[in-house]
């Protein structure tokens, strides 16, 4: 861990990932168990044809992408900013473009008040499923904007 101002969180160690993993792990699961029933039901049924098949299998391919696509929010950290990679978008920030983490009651990702004065939603950290993890991770985000975009990590390193 890194050292931290006194009165703050303690800082997670950079790079760190922050991701809903209980949702994660649940979309992936369901995702692989309808292919393999999809697929499994268009190679039982006997009167279809090979490009009745295939269009299954690729029904099964499709629907396991999408879910794969809805599994791909994270935050990632690193010295230089933060990465945030939401459903098809990805976006760099510098420590310097975020002023607030909010995560409040009733929200359902994390949203990042930049300094441009818009807000953006950080899809990698949600409450849906592991409410308390959440809770922690925007927190430790927190913590990590406060320490980096203040520039007190920029003093003690240059000093």
């Amino acid at each position: 861990m890194t050292a931290s101002p006194p009165g703050s969180p303690e800082l997670p160690a950079l790079p760190a990932t922050f991701r809903p993993t209980g949702t994660r792990v649940v979309l992936l699961s369901v995702g692989a168990a309808m292919f393999v029933v999809i697929t499994a039901v268009a190679m039982i049924l006997e009167n279809l044809g090979p490009g009745e098949r295939t269009s299954f299998v690729f029904v099964a391919l499709l629907f396991f992408g999408v879910l794969a696509l809805l599994s791909r929010p994270r935050v990632t950290t690193d010295a230089t900013g933060v990465t945030v990679v939401n459903i098809t978008r990805t976006r760099r920030l510098a420590w310097a473009e975020i002023v607030r983490v909010n995560l409040r009651a009733g929200d359902p990702w994390v949203l990042l008040d930049l300094n441009d004065g818009t807000s953006m939603p950080a899809l990698g950290i949600q409450p849906g499923i592991a409410r308390e993890q959440a809770i922690r991770d925007a927190r430790a985000l927190r913590a990590l904007v406060e320490f980096h975009g203040s520039g007190v990590n920029d003093a003690t390193q240059n000093g």
